[in-house]
């Protein structure tokens, strides 16, 4: 699991001892903050409303649909309403769908988030049966709400630019070579995310 800074440094520590680039990284950037989530229902939703917008306008939408739904947008409140008064609270006709999908699944015991499979792949491939739920989105539930610790979301651009620099790559890896590359950092890809996201956001500042 990588769900302490202690869990997180040891995880981090294995890979920098088969990895130097990313003991280097480590030097130069610090070890990322541990960053978890609870797992469930209202997590994978706050999932939904935040795709393919800033932060601060998911924050938005998220304050507007609990006024109207209540705290955590309960399911079965969510489903109670109807289109135009989600849409008042900014949750588009798409969103809306997905948002229902996840509702229903939840509802009808189709989809259990407190017991998923404990398999890596089973899980992605329960997740991603809600509409609007892609692979990316599923393992970054799995990593961020379960702590899962070998969660490798190779297709993430940030995670494919940093990996080709802190490898010291001359262009941006694929995601097949990402993925081929990682296979040695088993079981600790999720940390090797982890700090990858932590590189990205912190190279303006420290690498100049």
């Amino acid at each position: 699991m990588v769900t302490t800074a202690e869990q997180l440094r040891d995880s981090l520590d294995a890979i920098a001892v088969i990895e130097p680039g990313f003991a280097a990284a480590i030097a130069r950037v610090g070890y990322p903050p541990v960053r978890i989530r609870q797992p469930g229902y209202e997590t994978l939703l706050r999932t939904i409303v935040g795709q393919q917008v800033s932060v601060a306008a998911a924050t938005s939408v998220w304050n507007r649909l609990e006024a109207e739904l209540g705290t955590g947008c309960a399911a079965d409140a969510l489903i109670a309403r109807d289109f135009d008064t989600l849409r008042a609270c900014g949750l588009s006709r798409q969103k809306q769908g997905y948002a229902r999908s996840l509702a229903e699944m939840v509802l009808d015991g189709t989809l259990d988030l407190h017991a998923l499979p404990h398999d890596d792949e089973a899980a992605i491939a329960k997740l991603v049966l809600v509409k609007g739920i892609g692979r990316w989105s599923a393992e970054i539930y799995l990593l961020f709400a379960e702590g899962r610790p070998d969660i490798w979301p190779a297709g993430d651009l940030a995670v494919q630019i940093e990996v080709g620099r802190i490898l010291g790559w001359p262009e941006r890896p694929s995601e097949k070579a990402v993925r081929a590359v990682a296979e040695r950092w088993r079981p600790h890809r999720g940390a090797a995310a982890i700090m990858a996201w932590h590189h990205y956001n912190t190279k303006m500042d420290v690498l100049g």
